[in-house]
């Protein structure tokens, strides 16, 4: 069944409106027509089993709510990536995948080995604008129940400084020297245990840049409480450290 995100304001009662371009790809590629079904997400995890009641007016298509639920394709665990930024438009493909991979927020940070520095203002806006429509795309892909955020961009301290005082349940930095410490296999089994006794927690994830982590930047998160953890005998890139992350955590807990 097709699905589609509208804003809550679209939705009173058991009457939904879908505005925007969502009305020309109803129209004229999918070429739905009044009584086809739909699924109408709200973005905040509820879906509207609806159905189309009124399409007369070009800019706009009028559904009736049918039934509403919690959706049922977001991960018992909130992950958030704290990503270092990475050159060119690799942070373009770190959304969209871990987007697809269950990330509930993407926040990217600048850190001690980034090659990429901060822009004026405008720059930074216009391009967290164009991260925030490659979420949604993603999200709308994948059948998400949320449009994960995309965070402005903070410093490491800030963002480190956010996930203790914000979600504080489980910090990690998958780090390539963590060699004979815990696997996040291991903690992934922890983490389950967690979620059996406590209900849904939060895993608040640093990944390193292309430089990788200065080495005083994982003591300083070892101070705030992170825990390193090792992704293999192998050194993976900035995009492939986020991705698997993401798998191994999204794999361990789906059905826990």
């Amino acid at each position: 069944m097709y699905r589609f995100y509208i804003d809550e304001e679209q939705h009173t009662g058991d009457e939904a409106v879908v505005t925007g371009e969502d009305v020309n790809h109803i129209r004229n590629v999918l070429r739905l027509t009044e009584g086809d079904r739909i699924v109408l997400c709200n973005g905040q995890n509820v879906d509207h089993l609806s159905v189309i009641t009124d399409m007369s007016n070009k800019n706009e298509i009028r559904c009736r709510v049918l039934e509403s639920r919690a959706s049922e394709s977001e991960l018992p665990v909130r992950i958030v990536l704290y990503q270092g930024l990475p050159k060119k438009d690799k942070m373009e493909l770190i959304i969209q995948k871990c987007v697809e991979l269950g990330v509930s927020e993407i926040v990217p940070i600048t850190m001690k080995r980034c090659i990429v520095k901060i822009e004026d203002e405008k720059s930074e806006a216009k391009k967290n604008a164009r991260w925030s429509e490659i979420s949604r795309a993603a999200a709308k892909q994948s059948g998400r129940g949320v449009i994960p955020e995309i965070g402005k961009v903070m410093s490491f301290k800030e963002a480190l400084k956010r996930a203790v005082n914000e979600d504080p349940d489980f910090l990690l930095v998958p780090y390539e020297n963590a060699e004979g410490i815990l696997s996040l296999k291991n903690f992934a089994k922890r983490l389950k245990a967690s979620l059996s006794e406590n209900g849904k927690r939060t895993v608040s994830v640093f990944i390193g840049p292309e430089g990788g982590f200065d080495e005083s930047e994982v003591e300083e998160a070892k101070k705030a409480g992170a825990e390193t953890v090792s992704l293999g005998k192998r050194i993976l890139r900035t995009e492939t450290a986020g991705f698997t992350t993401a798998a191994i955590l999204m794999y361990e807990t789906e059905n826990y």
